[in-house]
């Protein structure tokens, strides 16, 4: 029995050194999915030779392609507050808070200057893939991280941290803080105006806790 304990020690222990390269080669392969788009976006934002609906248009269907919006949305709401909802109010939360989550994005987006977007490596916590990126300027530097989870339509992006904070854990904290008082009926009105509700700027403080991930 110990020398059979010792067998399967030693055979995990030659494991370990050939998972390492499989984490990196995926974190690779996210930043090499991600630094193209990062371009992509940058010259729509840079160009002049485009008219604002169409560069929305466009930068939409980009972020389509890296993020999973449906995820993001039911992550927001938290396990508690979605597990009750019949599947008519799971599509609609869904349907309206991905159109504010986009409509918030494209405001940010619209602060953009001439910052400069530096793609860093991606890094592997445990299953999933974090790739920091940084806008920076000729004053300031502000960190983002993009999460990332595989599943069948391959990498996702699940969250973001802009400058430390959390957009689903920030909000989760504003639904939840809201659900506290009002009804599931009252927050798809509040949900439906635009500005009720939105990202983080990086000047909150974190939500207690890191939240479930997919």
């Amino acid at each position: 029995m110990r020398l059979a304990v010792l067998a399967m020690a030693a055979l995990l222990l030659l494991a370990v050194p050939l998972a390492s390269p499989l984490l990196a080669d995926e974190a690779a392969e996210v930043r090499e999915l991600v630094q193209p788009r990062i371009v992509e976006v940058v010259g729509l934002l840079k160009s002049n030779n485009i008219g604002k609906a169409e560069r929305n248009r466009k930068i939409i269907a980009i972020a389509d392609s890296m993020f999973d919006f449906e995820l993001m949305a039911k992550l927001s709401l938290g396990q508690t507050h979605w597990s009750p909802l019949a599947p008519a109010q799971r599509d609609e939360f869904v349907r309206v808070f991905v159109e504010r989550l986009q409509e918030s994005y494209l405001e940010k987006l619209d602060l953009y200057t001439d910052e400069e977007v530096v793609v860093d490596e991606a890094k592997p916590v445990k299953s999933r893939v974090y790739l920091t990126t940084h806008l920076v300027s000729k004053t300031d530097r502000k960190e983002m991280i993009y999460k990332f989870y595989k599943g069948k339509a391959g990498w996702k992006v699940y969250d973001v941290e802009i400058l430390g904070v959390s957009v689903v854990q920030t909000y989760r904290s504003q639904f939840d803080g809201f659900l506290k008082q009002g009804t599931f009926a009252e927050l798809m009105v509040k949900l439906k105006t635009s500005g009720e509700f939105s990202l983080p700027t990086g000047n909150e403080q974190p939500p207690s806790g890191t939240g479930k991930k997919p």
